[in-house]
């Protein structure tokens, strides 16, 4: 079935050629991130970022974090070096703001012209903040003595660095919407897929060299069949989360035209369980940042200091505790993640509008009054369903941070049992397998996840 589903899709000219276009740019991205920038000491510097990520210091996870979005690492200085990421931010950004700025939120209602007009603000925005990333990014590696010599302190090394990071951005931004026009699925959303799936081969190999059956230090049958079992059982609960629906009944109201009746139709209102997808990860990753890298420099500025007393020995348990896996640090990326998926939802979904939709188009919940008695329950709804999806998504942000210092496995094998990473792999996935079978459908295939009864009722048809 899934050979035949994949034969009818190189059937399709149309459909063959958006995918070959949309693998033809992804391997144009990879090879892109082989490209380095001139002047910087790529052997130090790889060396530099190893140490610190098995080091577990706030620069390594730093490091690890912007990998997920930049689609490699920071141990790499390539074009590509700054990834995808200012134009994420730039994004999330002017998305934030259109529930508060009327200016944005009338653009907003425009259509497609005031669309439009938001992207163009968000190409500025995303040319900024790659200038002011890549000052500060070839400012650290300068001070760290990561840059030759005679080109750190050559001004057309900086114009040429800054120049150089930007532009690759502005490619792969530019690569993203060409994916959007000519291929098929999201084309920013491939390519950080794209960036976080060449981990997985090292994974795969750290597996591979940590594993004998015959030594006890190593890993065993035992460990790796729980290993492979943990992988299967994240990946099809990050999908059941991803997809998860609470579909209210709606009811259409009739409308009788002399001896006609119209209307009346039955049909669902879906309520995402995770309705804030993986926003509330990435803003809770963000933030829990910031509490490690102060607490461990204070910690290291009063060791230098030789200081005495109760606050060196204040800042040292601050630093140890707010260290990725422990449990402070754990219990509050907890709570963020909670309080990020009520604020994501306070931002991006608006009961009273929906309810507003609903009345405009002759449509009512059964047992509810329209308007404001519509409102309050699908805010009451919204509440307890985010509830839900805040615990499964929680438990697949920590779990990789739990398998890493309990079970003492490697981080580049433990971020592939959950966490930012592996949510956006399985959503992106979804959404293009999602496209590939409306395709099908569309041409009476049977798709990838369709039913086969109901595809061969359409070829009969």
């Amino acid at each position: 079935m899934l050979i035949q589903t994949i034969i009818n899709v190189f059937r399709i000219p149309e459909l063959r050629n958006k995918i070959l276009f949309t693998i033809s740019m992804l391997a144009v991205y990879r090879i892109g991130f082989w490209i380095p920038v001139p002047g910087v000491n790529q052997g130090a510097l790889t060396s530099f970022f190893e140490q610190q990520a098995a080091s577990g210091s706030a620069a390594g996870r730093l490091s690890q974090y912007v990998a997920i979005f930049s689609g490699g690492s920071f141990g790499q200085s390539t074009i590509f070096g700054l990834g995808i990421m200012p134009y994420i931010t730039a994004s999330i950004i002017f998305q934030l703001f259109q529930s508060v700025s009327p200016k944005l939120k009338k653009l907003k209602e425009e259509g497609p012209t005031g669309y439009a007009k938001i992207q163009e603000w968000t190409r500025y925005a995303t040319v900024g903040l790659c200038l002011v990333q890549a000052v500060g990014w070839l400012t650290y590696i300068t001070r760290s003595g990561l840059v030759y010599e005679q080109w750190a302190n050559n001004p057309l090394w900086w114009v040429m660095g800054i120049s150089a990071l930007t532009a690759g951005t502005v490619f792969l931004m530019w690569l993203g919407e060409q994916i959007d026009r000519f291929g098929i699925g999201n084309g920013v959303s491939l390519i950080i897929m794209a960036g976080i799936l060449t981990g997985m081969p090292g994974a795969v190999m750290s597996v591979v060299s940590n594993f004998d059956a015959a030594d006890p230090n190593k890993m065993g049958w035992m460990g790796l069949i729980l290993l492979v079992c943990g992988f299967v059982l994240v990946v099809a609960g990050s999908v059941l989360l991803t997809v998860a629906q609470r579909r209210i009944p709606v009811q259409q109201a009739k409308h009788t035209r002399g001896t006609r009746t119209f209307g009346g139709q039955k049909s669902y209102l879906p309520l995402k369980v995770n309705h804030g997808g993986v926003m509330p990860i990435i803003f809770a990753s963000s933030l829990m940042i910031f509490p490690s890298v102060v607490f461990s420099a204070m910690a290291s500025r009063a060791q230098d200091a030789g200081a005495i007393g109760w606050w060196p020995n204040l800042v040292q348990w601050l630093s140890d505790n707010f260290q990725m896996g422990a449990y402070p640090y754990v219990f509050l990326y907890i709570m963020m993640v909670y309080f990020f998926s009520y604020f994501w939802i306070t931002v991006q979904f608006n009961p009273e509008e929906m309810s507003k939709q609903l009345r405009d188009h002759g449509s009512f919940i059964p047992g509810l009054r329209p308007g404001p008695r519509t409102a309050e329950y699908l805010e009451a709804v919204m509440e307890r369903i985010t509830f839900v999806g805040a615990a499964f998504l929680a438990i697949i942000a920590v779990l990789p941070m739990v398998v890493n210092t309990s079970l003492k496995v490697d981080f580049v094998v433990s971020q592939f049992l959950g966490g930012t990473g592996l949510l956006i792999v399985v959503s992106v996935a979804l959404d293009f397998l999602q496209r590939v079978e409306a395709n099908l459908l569309m041409r009476n295939y049977d798709g990838f996840l369709g039913d086969t009864d109901a595809g061969e009722g359409r070829s009969r048809s």
